[in-house]
């Protein structure tokens, strides 16, 4: 996640949006006050070469700050901000004037997309269980906890001054970059891509149960945004005008086959 106080915005990471992409592709406009949290080294790797400011001032919160987390943070010697950090605790920290003078954006992505994001990037190492087997895994979970949980109160409020649309992230994001003053647009490079068959629709990889229980369990999502079930010819394969690309926690294993 990324606080800039340079131009006065706050990026939450959501999983499997993106997010990664995002936040390298910000970070070549930061400042050395600013506030970046680390990913994945190779991921880190690649932000150097495209001329980014590197992780920074994440390990400690502000000094202004008196939250009891913040203290249990410094006690254990643990890091202030982190990946995928959700906006309560973020608002927490750097306080209530930053929170609401500065503009705060994530990105929402169609859940049966995601949960197939998921898929290809937990079990990318194999052997890949089918699909049917996955949702029915724990790890399904960090879709919700990295997911709406990031950008919405324990009552269900918005937190956020905007949620992106994954479906057209380029637009989008340029709408935002205009907004916040940056002065270039923002090219995403393809952070940990190539995971997922190309061409590959999720419509073609799930079937009516897997659908059922993705509807169930993204219920929330798929009505505040509208989602639902399309085919590949429906949407004329429009998730890849963006990267299907998003570092993910090193606790996301491949799940053993059942036979």
């Amino acid at each position: 996640m990324i606080v800039s106080h340079r131009y006065r915005f706050i990026f939450l990471k959501t999983a499997k949006t993106a997010g990664t992409s995002i936040e390298l592709a910000l970070s070549r406009f930061l400042g050395p006050d600013d506030i970046i949290t680390p990913v994945a080294a190779d991921d880190e790797s690649l932000r150097k070469k495209l001329g980014g400011i590197g992780p920074q001032n994440y390990q400690l919160p502000p000094e202004s700050t008196k939250h009891w987390f913040s203290r249990l943070r410094r006690t254990f010697s643990k890091p202030a901000f982190y990946n995928h950090m959700p906006a309560t605790e973020v608002q927490a920290l750097v306080g209530e004037k930053i929170w609401h003078t500065y503009f705060s954006f994530c990105v929402e992505r169609n859940p049966f997309e995601r949960a197939v994001s998921l898929y290809y990037w937990c079990c990318r190492k194999g052997p890949r269980p089918p699909i049917s087997q996955f949702l029915q895994s724990p790890q399904i979970e960090l879709l919700t906890r990295r997911g709406i949980q990031i950008y919405t109160a324990s009552d269900g409020q918005w937190l956020v001054d905007r949620v992106l649309r994954y479906e057209n992230l380029e637009t989008e994001l340029e709408s935002v970059r205009v907004q916040l003053g940056l002065p270039e647009p923002l090219l995403l490079p393809n952070a940990k891509g190539g995971l997922r068959p190309a061409e590959q629709h999720y419509s073609e990889l799930l079937s009516s149960e897997d659908r059922m229980i993705i509807e169930r369990r993204f219920r929330r999502e798929m009505t505040l945004f509208q989602y639902g079930w399309e085919t590949g010819a429906d949407l004329n394969h429009q998730r890849h005008k963006s990267p299907d690309s998003i570092a993910e926690s090193n606790a996301c294993h491949a799940l053993p086959v059942s036979h």
